[in-house]
């Protein structure tokens, strides 16, 4: 992996893959890393411009314990890159916390160097309350939240694998309570993250709402959410697809919070028709 340092001193690292008229930048979900995009990084290369990064705090690399790990933060870091990279013609892929990066980075950098964007799975607004109900699960208040990050300073891979587990999707909680190799192989990796620096992290994902900044967003959007996700609902799906004017939704059979992973070809080709039509 190559790397560049912020002013704060944090190296962000990051792979670059082959060439052409479109540069996709793939933005992963909280505690995952660059891992999440390379099973499509080297097959989409064959006819674009590849870029993925671990965000700061992800991807085992060394932080101080000071740093400011926040949704901000890692828009400037994006941006930065951009500018390092000499990026002007980017759709950017987020997942999950990767999708909050890209409303994030709307709202402090606007669209001047993007051609479009491609958003997996994720609400506007995690918190839920009386007047919002497509956060996760349809029903995560401020309290639910609270308990959540306590749960994390105890023990910060069980509380990742419950909030997965307990869920909307049957399918993961079976699986949680059977202890299944999936959730085995996963306790093992979260083990291993910065809980401290991830919990900081989680804290600035719960407390922003970008409503307006999806509402407001008129490049080119294609959608994939997952019949079966964990934290949202169809609800969910329809009220992004209604904000962003334009916007094309797709959605995944048999699949979780995760539906580009269960459909691999499939969001390959989606993807691929879609930076065709841009």
């Amino acid at each position: 992996m190559e790397h560049f340092t912020r002013p704060d001193g944090t190296e962000i690292h990051y792979i670059s893959l082959g060439e052409g008229e479109t540069t996709l930048v793939f933005l992963h979900g909280w505690t995952a890393s660059v891992r999440e995009w390379l099973p499509f990084a080297s097959e989409l290369a064959e006819n674009h411009r590849v870029v993925s990064w671990d965000a700061r705090g992800h991807g085992a690399h060394q932080y101080h314990e000071e740093s400011n790990i926040s949704l901000p933060a890692m828009a400037d870091d994006l941006e930065a890159m951009l500018d390092h990279l000499q990026i002007e013609d980017a759709v950017l892929v987020g997942h999950s916390m990767g999708a909050l990066t890209s409303w994030e980075y709307l709202r402090r950098h606007g669209h001047k160097r993007l051609r479009g964007l491609c958003i997996v799975d994720q609400s506007p607004k995690l918190i839920t309350d009386d007047a919002w109900q497509h956060g996760v699960y349809s029903d995560f208040s401020q309290a639910s939240n609270s308990a959540f990050i306590h749960r994390l300073t105890e023990n910060f891979a069980e509380a990742v694998l419950e909030l997965i587990a307990f869920g909307k999707n049957q399918r993961s909680r079976e699986n949680y309570e059977q202890n299944s190799r999936g959730f085995q192989q996963m306790r093992k990796y979260l083990q291993k993250q910065p809980g401290d620096l991830l919990t900081r992290c989680w804290d600035s994902i719960t407390q922003q709402d970008y409503r307006e900044v999806v509402s407001s967003i008129k490049l080119p959007t294609l959608l994939i959410y997952g019949d079966e996700s964990q934290f949202y609902s169809a609800e969910l799906q329809q009220w992004v697809n209604k904000s962003i004017e334009g916007s094309e939704l797709h959605i995944y059979e048999q699949s979780d919070h995760s539906p580009h992973l269960w459909h691999k070809e499939r969001f390959i080709y989606d993807l691929n028709r879609f930076i065709d039509s841009l």
